[in-house]
């Protein structure tokens, strides 16, 4: 559902076609959605799209670290960490080797700096192989004589500003995806029933718990008219 939401989100904004691309990071190996669509009352909502499965690449490791694509970098540190759940002393290890490949890659710092950040963030470690990691990239910088990540410059934050701002980016999928749901309310309620009334989308603006609105999103598929939707939604789901 979101994959339809996102897609008409963005041509509604800009106008343009839009392609929608899945990108699957689980290790379920036989799921591989590449469409959405739902039929009610007449109306029917549907999208193919490109699906991309990153386990499929565990056997292309070997074209992956000659591939100097930064994408190529971020799905082995994926598959790694998928790899080496509850074994942080092999983590730390590969951790070690991706990293280290960074340099050898010839990219710029900026490149360096911000694949560094994913790679730390994707493998997280104990915090004492994370500063036996530290001590092995302040030696290979002093021996390459290439401090790009000198003082550990990339840990400059402190922890409670980390904290906080991974706080914030949750907070901020959550408001986005309560939107969406609501945009998408509204896009189900225009294509069948015409203009959304002030009031309805008020009282869309007031649900606050996703899972309510996506089976707001079915009663806006089967309300034969927006007086039968209102009136249901007010009957089941805002309270006076």
């Amino acid at each position: 559902m979101r994959n339809l939401s996102y897609n008409y989100r963005a041509f509604d904004l800009y106008h343009k076609p839009v392609v929608s691309l899945a990108i699957l990071g689980d290790e379920r190996v036989s799921w591989r959605p590449n469409s959405y669509s739902y039929e009610l009352g007449g109306y029917r909502g549907s999208i193919e799209f490109p699906m991309v499965k990153l386990l499929d690449y565990e056997e292309q490791w070997t074209e992956l670290e000659s591939n100097n694509n930064p994408f190529a970098i971020i799905i082995m540190a994926h598959l790694k960490t998928k790899a080496t759940t509850g074994k942080l002393k092999e983590r730390e290890q590969w951790k070690w080797t991706l990293v280290r490949g960074l340099y050898d890659r010839g990219l710029e710092r900026e490149q360096i700096i911000k694949l560094f950040q994913i790679i730390d963030r994707m493998m997280t470690l104990s915090n004492q192989l994370q500063e036996k990691l530290d001590t092995k990239i302040k030696q290979f910088e002093e021996e390459r004589t290439m401090p790009l990540l000198s003082n550990m410059e990339l840990r400059g934050i402190e922890k409670g500003k980390e904290i906080g701002k991974e706080i914030g980016k949750e907070i901020g999928k959550e408001i986005g995806a309560l939107q969406n749901a609501r945009d998408f309310v509204k896009t189900v309620l225009q294509a069948r029933l015409g203009e959304v009334p002030l009031d309805v989308e008020q009282y869309l603006n007031e649900i606050s718990v996703l899972s309510i609105l996506e089976n707001i999103v079915k009663l806006a598929a089967t309300a034969n008219s927006l007086e039968e939707f209102k009136q249901s939604f007010l009957n089941n789901y805002r309270k006076n």
